[in-house]
């Protein structure tokens, strides 16, 4: 396809490598092998189904590296593919940028990747403008179980509706990078209007810009990310689950850009939410923050004020009050669009047990299974 224009990369972005970088192809790279396992193992026990190809494509790949020699998120899941003989023998990879040379360098990288042979499917690099055509192309395709990375340099060719089409199929993931600042700034500026209004949708759009007059920085960035995740949700195809994780500036005091992971499963959902959990850069009573700030190794203090886990048990007390269920249950009905993970449930419920607010099936002191039956105790209700 030869498409006019929409996006070019700026390859300021890979002069350095900066450590909110390396975060963020770590943590595409370990949801990749955690996802890939649970598409390969479902190919294996429904054989014939759903194929015996996965795919990762990444539709603003860059070079691979930053100047300073760092691998970047291309190059890191190639090598984990051909460090695993069975990646080796189903993913597809596609890489895709708009700049030439980006493509050109990528292309000389990957060739002198050692092993890089041993592929079934070699990679391949593309030339393409990602754009209306590009989305056509999506539309008409049926997809292999794939795993989109989408990391543009601003705002430019990154759209609802090209989120709506790399996930409609089965198996099909997305994380993309959502640089919050020029957003921010491009929702006040009526040249790039047509952008904002294909991120969060045009009636969307206009009521977020009113939303935003008079609000402090902090406010505005909280209903900005509020609203483009549930533009992200509001489909009537598919329940979406919808998971954002911050990235500070170098002081701290500000955000850069946010990871936005969208899937239709809540397994892919638990999954990314233990992995942006283990890279969060803090955590308060074993709770991440789900961001990544350089100041928070500096600045502890300032990171560890608040107690977010004392609330929880109460939380439970009263959202399920009166009712009996399974601990998966519980967790899985609970934990979405929250900052907790299983552990922290695990850890709440055992103490509720211990003080009696809570009774439970027979399970080993210390643990809590996935089958351990809860009852809650039925509410109290003040006049």
């Amino acid at each position: 396809m030869q498409l006019k224009r929409l996006i070019m990369t700026d390859r300021r972005f890979f002069e350095i490598s900066r450590e909110q970088s390396r975060v963020k192809a770590v943590i595409v790279t370990k949801y990749f092998l955690a996802w890939a396992s649970v598409m390969m193992g479902a190919q294996d026990r429904h054989a014939g189904n759903y194929g015996d190809r996965i795919a990762y494509l990444d539709l603003f790949a860059g070079p691979g590296r930053y100047e300073d020699g760092t691998k970047s998120a291309p190059l890191m899941i190639l090598e984990k593919a051909i460090a695993d003989e069975k990646l080796r023998s189903r993913l597809v990879t596609i890489f895709n940028d708009a700049d030439k040379q980006c493509t050109r360098e990528l292309q000389s990288t990957i060739a002198d990747l050692p092993g890089i042979e041993t592929l079934r499917y070699p990679p391949q690099v593309l030339h393409e403008e990602v754009g209306a055509e590009i989305i056509k192309m999506f539309v008409q395709t049926k997809m292999v179980p794939t795993f989109f990375f989408v990391d543009p340099w601003g705002y430019k060719g990154l759209s609802l509706r090209l989120i709506d089409v790399v996930l409609k199929d089965w198996g099909c993931d997305c994380i993309f990078f959502f640089n919050y600042n020029r957003i921010s700034m491009g929702l006040s500026n009526e040249l790039v209007e047509e952008h904002m209004n294909a991120l969060f949708g045009e009636e969307r759009a206009e009521r977020l810009r009113e939303k935003l007059h008079g609000l402090t920085s902090e406010e505005r960035e909280l209903v900005i990310v509020e609203e483009l995740c549930a533009a992200l949700k509001d489909t009537a195809a598919n329940k979406r689950y919808v998971l954002p994780f911050r990235f500070r500036t170098d002081s701290g005091k500000r955000t850069s850009h946010h990871l936005i992971f969208v899937s239709k499963g809540f397994k892919g959902y638990e999954i990314m939410k233990d992995v942006m959990a283990r890279e969060s850069s803090s955590s308060d009573q074993g709770v991440a923050s789900f961001e990544y700030s350089p100041a928070s190794n500096r600045q502890p203090l300032l990171f560890e004020l608040s107690q977010p886990l004392d609330g929880l048990g109460e939380m439970l007390l009263k959202h399920f009050g009166g009712r009996t269920l399974s601990f998966r249950e519980i967790y899985e009905r609970h934990n979405v669009d929250r900052p907790f993970i299983e552990r922290n449930y695990k850890d709440v419920l055992l103490k509720l047990e211990s003080t009696g607010a809570i009774s439970t099936s027979k399970h080993r002191k210390g643990t809590f299974g996935p089958k351990v039956i809860v009852k809650f105790p039925e509410l109290v209700r003040t006049q």
